[in-house]
């Protein structure tokens, strides 16, 4: 049974006046936020969402009413956090990364990806500082697909 189709959420978490409601969340994983239709399951049913333009974020209410608020929680990702010491060093290894075609954020001065334990012994071998971390992230990582060779 569908409890309801959204092509929005109904607001974020962090501006929703829950009241005194019961707040329930439904995990999903972060390559979820980059889906256009995401279907959960909830105490109360199943909840189908169909996104034009919007993706999910962590703490969307999917469902509100007199008794229960349901919002999304993301789960961590395994993520190493990259410190470069000096951009040449931040630039050796977003190229070394780039042609491993592995997505990275940028967030201030580090770069995060995903964890591989390739790109873990790399970063030891060069000396960079990193760590590995459990984050939850605002976007899904997502692959560029660009026609090119490497000739």
């Amino acid at each position: 049974m569908t409890l309801r189709t959204l092509a929005e959420p109904l607001g974020n978490l962090d501006s929703f006046d829950v009241g005194a409601r019961r707040v329930e969340r439904v995990i999903v994983r972060s390559d979820d936020l980059a889906k256009r239709i995401v279907r959960v399951s909830t105490s109360a049913g199943e909840i189908g969402m169909r996104f034009e333009s919007r993706r999910l974020r962590d703490g969307d209410v999917l469902h509100a009413d007199d008794a229960v608020v349901i919002v999304v929680s993301v789960e961590a990702d395994d993520v190493l956090v990259i410190r470069p010491n000096s951009i040449h060093q931040g630039l050796e290894i977003a190229h070394a990364l780039g042609n491993r075609h592995l997505p990275a954020r940028f967030e201030g001065d580090t770069m995060v990806v995903q964890y591989d334990a390739l790109v873990e012994e790399l970063l030891r071998e060069q000396g960079l500082p990193y760590s590995r971390e459990a984050r939850v992230l605002p976007d899904a990582f997502r692959h560029v697909h660009a026609p090119h060779s490497h000739t």
